[in-house]
């Protein structure tokens, strides 16, 4: 494979000079990696894409929208913001589906200085409740469902300027059309590169969620990193096979599968195809073979979702009477890709290649990249570090392990986020020593500079003090052609502390049991490893609004009663 060129484009892309140069900088009082020529601000961003004004550019149902058109309404929102006497350092609110406004609004608030709140379009009344106290916003832009919510809840935005989107009239409610017919230019502000961009709701499983406050900054690099890997990835396999990409390839159409109050969707979806004046066509809600029509309606080039739904696209019982020769990537992130499915994707859509990134809502985005012929080689792997950062994998003592063992990964780069507001305490924990961001999770890094995510840690079975990794046990699951999706969680044992437990749902019109399925995975996996208990599902697993499955709800509803 072809790393020793890689690691010689690395160095050139981001050494003195390169296009992605790298440098030490001082940041909030750490010493950190930044990208030397990076916009300051995620305006920039924003206002260099008005140069492809007559390109689509959000796509919804049959409503197509111009880079122009958004531009438009974007100086509207953002001249109306300031006439509420919304400046710089406030917060706005959004709490809606993935509907074309969300990210006009997005625009706006980040083009003056405004931090974006992305409220998650799943929560009750008192979870939203919660993120309206916490994060103070002076406006709420909210559709009907989240509206009905808002006046079911008392005191939920007591305060708080209310605007409706796709809603009917109510009082005290102003109408978005009224926000668009405000008008206006684009504000002239200057914006601080470590001022919050936004604020992303963490999706804990219990307990208040911590809002992270992503950085300008941190942003801008997340889509410098994403830019970067692609090239260096394709300047790689060119110098190694003579292969080149095209020079001048159409411009992207994206389809965003997953909630944009994420980073999966917003920070790198949405950024990335806004950036290069791409379309970014939206879903009002996630169903496999809608994307299907979408993708041969639009002529989709590339898929942003979590893995799950990738593997729903190709199994999908009408896939074949779908055109999806358009597309050239579908990537996978928020959760790891199982190695059976980086490769199912690159043999059964002829001109996609699997993608993937790993990372967080605490990074802005990605820490790693991989896509084509390196995911295909390596596809247990979450692909190559991204220049702006440093890591390391530590062991229980903060001890940082050999090259190849396992440790939980620590990360420190400019896309770092600052912190959590109003959590001092939470952010003393996970961000500690000058700027090292504890992931949580349990990597190892190999002589190519390639991360592998074994497992969260609260995700591991410790069975008769053996460590069992959910994810890995689910790998050897998907390997059997009649499981659609599968969840490994830990079930209490009196003698073993823990045994292995699967949520288990088929495809449609197989059959499997659970001596097939102990079976299978006997053949696949050490002994200790195969599930005692197995649960099969008539329903699709149950999923946080991200897209991952709820292994801790899994394992409090289901018991081993009523296992199989």
């Amino acid at each position: 494979m072809h790393y020793a060129e890689l690691r010689q484009v690395r160095e050139e892309l981001t050494g003195p000079g390169g296009q992605f140069e790298i440098t030490d900088a001082e940041v909030l009082g750490n010493q950190l990696k930044v990208f030397k020529n990076a916009p300051p601000s995620v305006r920039e961003v924003w206002l260099s894409s008005a140069m492809f004004a007559e390109r689509p550019y959000l796509i919804y149902q049959d409503e197509v929208m111009t880079y122009a058109e958004a531009h438009a309404a974007v100086n509207a929102v953002a001249a109306w913001l300031f006439a509420q006497g919304v400046k710089p350092g406030d917060r706005v609110a959004i709490a809606m589906r993935n509907y074309p406004e969300w990210m006009l609004i997005y625009w706006a608030c980040v083009s003056i200085g405004v931090s974006a709140v992305g409220m998650n379009a799943w929560w009750n009344g008192e979870e939203m409740a919660f993120a309206m106290k916490d994060s103070a916003p002076k406006v709420l832009f909210a559709d009907t469902e989240r509206l009905a919510r808002v006046h079911e809840t008392p005191g939920l935005t007591d305060g708080v300027k209310l605007v409706g989107v796709r809603t009917s009239p109510h009082i005290g409610v102003t109408d978005w059309s009224e926000v668009i017919a405000h008008g206006g230019a684009m504000p002239e502000v200057v914006v601080d590169p470590d001022a919050d961009a936004s604020i992303f709701y963490t999706s804990g499983t219990t307990g208040f969620p911590k809002g992270a406050q992503l950085t300008h900054r941190g942003c801008v690099a997340n889509l410098l990193n994403m830019v970067y890997s692609t090239t260096a990835q394709a300047l790689a396999v060119e110098r190694a096979t003579g292969f080149a990409a095209p020079l001048d390839p159409p411009p992207a159409v994206t389809l965003l599968t997953t909630p944009l109050f994420h980073v999966t969707a917003n920070n790198c979806g949405a950024y990335l195809t806004t950036a290069a004046g791409g379309a970014i066509v939206l879903m009002y809600k996630w169903e496999a073979g809608e994307a299907l029509r979408l993708v041969e309606k639009y002529k989709i080039s590339g898929i942003s979702g979590v893995p799950v739904m990738s593997r729903e696209i190709i199994n999908h019982p009408d896939f074949a009477k779908f055109d999806t020769s358009s597309l050239t990537g579908m990537s996978g992130g928020g959760a790891q890709v199982p190695p059976d499915l980086v490769l199912k994707i690159d043999e059964k859509i002829a001109t996609a290649r699997p993608t993937t990134g790993y990372g967080m809502t605490e990074t802005c985005g990605i820490i790693t990249s991989v896509t084509g012929d390196f995911f295909v080689a390596k596809p247990d792997s979450a692909g190559p570090y991204m220049p702006n950062f440093e890591v390391k994998c530590v062991d229980d003592d903060d001890k940082e392990v050999a090259q190849g063992e396992l440790g939980e990964l620590w990360v420190k780069g400019s896309s770092v986020i600052k912190g959590y507001i109003n959590r001092p305490d939470a952010t003393a924990a996970t961000i500690t020593d000058g700027g090292w961001l504890h992931t949580g999770d349990i990597a190892r890094i190999d002589t190519d500079g390639f991360i592998y995510i074994v497992d969260r840690k609260k995700d591991m079975v410790l069975r008769g003090g053996e460590n069992v990794f959910c994810s890995e046990v689910e790998s050897g699951i998907y390997r059997h052609a009649a499981v659609a999706e599968c969840c490994v969680f830990g079930v209490p044992d009196e003698r073993l502390g823990e045994e292995v437990g699967v949520a288990v749902v088929l495809k449609a019109g197989d059959t499997l049991d659970e001596t097939e399925l102990k079976a299978h995975c006997m053949d696949v996996m050490a002994k200790h490893k195969v599930p005692r208990y197995i649960w099969f599902l008539n329903e699709p697993l149950p999923r946080n609004a991200s897209g991952k499955f709820l292994r801790r709800e899994l394992r409090e509803e289901l018991s081993a009663a009523l296992a199989v």
